[in-house]
């Protein structure tokens, strides 16, 4: 299993049925180990569903997904033990410190870790004794990835990290993202922000009311439409309003 040219998420024929409502309707794909992949969507398009079902929180309604070559449904301990799912900041207990939560989110695991090392990896060691109330948001999603980090996973599940986020903190938590991959951590995000996908992921599956309408690389699928013949109908500028911002601010933190 420890082939980089092997895949470690396997979906197939994935389904998920709400009542009347089918959120996610018959897909497949695969995730290789190591790689950064996007399920991108508008809203409603069914990708925190499938995202959800991969991490264990959702059963199928039909179909089957393998994590690292275990049966969600009937290895689901095992299946939990090698995956790190982001929690929304509500999860946090607020009269806990950061190290607190640490400790108790491994205790939780049947695990023991170094607080201020795995709070380091996520630039946030000077914040150690703080509690999340008191933490910027773009703190607070860092701390957010520092949770899943807990029982070294072989995979992490992102859902939209960098929502809300200035443009200062949103790189910073890109550049964190790519340092986590790249120690071998296989990583699945969603997101509505298409220059995070462009920058992070090796491959997408963009997803429209529950299907896989693409599958491809960024720069496959944007070579793609230019060969329909597409053209935007503005001329790109070599700069943008973000370009400015980033010059006129820098790209320190700005975090209490």
């Amino acid at each position: 299993m420890s082939d980089i040219n092997t895949n470690i998420i396997e979906v197939d024929k994935l389904t998920k049925s709400f009542a009347d409502f089918q959120a996610v309707k018959g897909i497949s794909f695969s995730v290789k180990r190591g790689e950064v992949f996007g399920i991108l969507g508008p809203n409603g398009a069914g990708k925190t569903t499938t995202l959800e079902t991969m991490e264990t929180l959702q059963k199928p309604t039909s179909g089957k997904i393998t994590i690292d070559g275990l049966d969600t449904l009937s290895h689901q301990e095992q299946v939990k033990k090698i995956i790190g799912v982001q929690l929304q900041s509500a999860g946090f207990y607020p009269e806990l410190t950061l190290i607190d939560l640490l400790n108790l989110f491994a205790s939780l695991y049947g695990v023991k870790v170094s607080p201020t090392e795995i709070l380091k990896q996520v630039d946030l060691l000077d914040k150690a004794k703080s509690y999340p109330v008191r933490l910027s948001g773009g703190q607070r999603q860092r701390f957010s990835i520092a949770l899943t980090l807990i029982n070294t996973p072989k995979i992490i599940f992102l859902d939209e990290p960098t929502t809300g986020l200035d443009p200062q903190a949103r790189i910073h938590l890109w550049e964190m993202i790519e340092k986590i991959n790249k120690r071998g951590v296989t990583i699945v995000l969603t997101t509505h922000y298409m220059e995070e996908a462009q920058k992070l992921c090796q491959r997408v599956a963009i997803m429209d009311s529950g299907k896989i309408v693409a599958l491809d690389t960024p720069d496959n699928l944007i070579k793609q439409l230019l060969k329909k013949g597409f053209k935007k109908k503005i001329e790109v500028k070599q700069a943008d309003l973000e370009d400015v911002f980033i010059d006129l601010t820098g790209r320190n933190l700005r975090e209490e």
